[in-house]
């Protein structure tokens, strides 16, 4: 399987809508179902039913954890595929 590599930093939403995973604080990674953009926010919808309006930004928590790979467990109600954390397990960072 080949690695998909970014530039260290990009924006939230490229890595985001590529990735189609978010972190949350509580160090679940969950599914993306949908995501736009809106201006200098994003608009998110996850597999287990919650909607998040965040910050499009290069520096922020999201970004750096999915940057470091800081997360725990994948959430049990977005259901993330094995094949999915694989792969983002192999993603890097330049």
């Amino acid at each position: 399987m080949c690695t998909v590599q970014f530039r260290k930093r990009e924006d939230l939403y490229k890595l985001v809508n590529e990735i189609k995973l978010w972190p949350a604080r509580s160090g679940r990674l969950h599914g993306v179902k949908e995501i736009e953009k809106q201006g200098g926010y994003i608009s998110l919808e996850l597999y287990c039913g919650e909607e998040l309006k965040v910050r499009n930004s290069k520096n922020s928590r999201a970004a750096r954890w999915l940057r470091n790979k800081m997360m725990v467990e994948p959430c049990s109600g977005c259901e993330v595929p094995e094949w999915k954390l694989d792969k983002y397990s192999q993603t890097s960072f330049e």
